[in-house]
């Protein structure tokens, strides 16, 4: 089975089968020894690293907007996304916004140390007179920042 590997998958202890992919936004998140010997000895296990193809990029982007996970997302979640959905491959993160978007583009998602996230929905309120709106950004009638909120 192929799995897409995220960030925390190095952060970590638990050992993976399979075929192993990542990014090289991932790879060059991983700040400590530990996370990066890791990585080196996945990579001479098997680990693939490859960058997603563009159109799976933009349909991560579009559905991330849609639910409301734009913003928690990093450029590096997006690509782990994009990459599992070009590879039709599950993947391994602890991250619940990449979770999240995940379970809205039917990926299968593993939690490495923590539970996994449940199904959140988001709607989206000015935090200045209350109004809600489809997506962030500034109210239009006060001006003041519309901020997401668990629905």
């Amino acid at each position: 089975m192929r799995s897409v590997l995220d960030s925390s998958a190095f952060f970590s202890a638990a050992a993976f089968e399979g075929k192993l992919y990542t990014t090289p936004s991932v790879i060059s998140e991983l700040r400590d020894l530990a996370s990066k010997a890791r990585a080196d000895l996945l990579c001479e296990a098997g680990l693939k690293v490859t960058d997603p193809d563009r159109e799976s990029v933009n349909r991560v982007r579009e559905t991330a907007v849609a639910k409301g996970e734009a913003e928690a997302l990093s450029p590096a979640d997006i690509e782990v996304l994009a990459l599992a959905l070009q590879l039709q491959a599950r993947i391994m993160s602890d991250d619940y916004a990449l979770q999240n978007v995940a379970r809205a583009l039917e990926l299968e998602v593993i939690p490495i140390q923590q539970k996994g996230a449940r199904h959140i929905r988001w709607t989206f309120r000015c935090s200045g007179c209350g109004r809600y709106y489809k997506k962030p950004g500034e109210c239009q009638v006060c001006g003041a920042l519309i901020q997401r909120k668990l629905k």
